[in-house]
């Protein structure tokens, strides 16, 4: 099998731990339409989806479009204060890039904050394509997001592996016919992202050297 060449890597949740941001976010949006009781628990589910379509779920209105503005402005407000790189990732990201193995960020985050918190935690340099909600029809779990990465990056399915930290980042990977890599620190679980099609799942970003060194790794 082929030497991995590409690494593809949702955003939330795998390289950068958004994750009491987002929470913070869905909470203080939904203050005064979510049901009695609703907390991190009901979110964290469906953490990955679309904004809009997570909103409607929690929400239960059809338009969310107030919605949607409130959680941006929390989001941007509270950003540099609750946004940090996993362990590892920068070191990780800056070596790989070196060795000359192509980097895409794939989300269903929009491009606007997508490249905000690159950029903040300093990884940005190391991308060499980035694929939003803003650049798809569908979003995962659909393959678009990811065939149109690999499309960007000339890269072979066969030689791509896609990082991620939620169920829709696996089912995407599958469909697209590129070896699907679960995050063991995913809030969701190792074996929900098993259970939805992980061909690896790692503890650790460093892990990821073995899949782009000739005869290791190898998918």
């Amino acid at each position: 099998m082929k030497q991995v060449r590409t690494m593809l890597f949702d955003l939330d949740g795998t390289i950068l731990d958004t994750n009491e941001l987002i929470i913070r976010s869905f909470l203080e949006a939904l203050k005064d339409c979510a049901p009695e009781g609703f907390c991190r628990d009901n979110i964290i589910p469906s953490m990955g989806q679309p904004l809009e379509q997570q909103l409607r779920l929690f929400s239960g209105l059809d338009d969310v479009t107030h919605l949607v503005a409130a959680y941006r402005e929390v989001n941007l407000r509270l950003h540099d204060e609750l946004v940090t790189a996993f362990a590892y990732v920068n070191e990780v990201l800056e070596k790989l890039h070196a060795q000359g193995v192509q980097i895409g960020v794939v989300t269903t985050k929009m491009r606007l904050t997508t490249e905000k918190g690159l950029k903040f935690v300093g990884i940005f340099d190391y991308v060499d394509a980035i694929v939003t909600i803003d650049d798809v029809v569908h979003a995962k779990p659909h393959p678009e997001p990811v065939q149109k990465a690999l499309a960007l990056l000339g890269a072979d399915p066969a030689s791509t592996i896609m990082v991620g930290d939620s169920t829709v980042d696996m089912q995407s990977a599958v469909a697209a016919g590129v070896t699907a890599v679960g995050v063991a620190w995913s809030l969701k679980g190792a074996q929900v992202l098993r259970d939805a099609g992980a061909d690896y799942v790692i503890d650790d970003m460093r892990e990821l050297y073995a899949f782009a060194e000739a005869g290791a790794g190898t998918v």
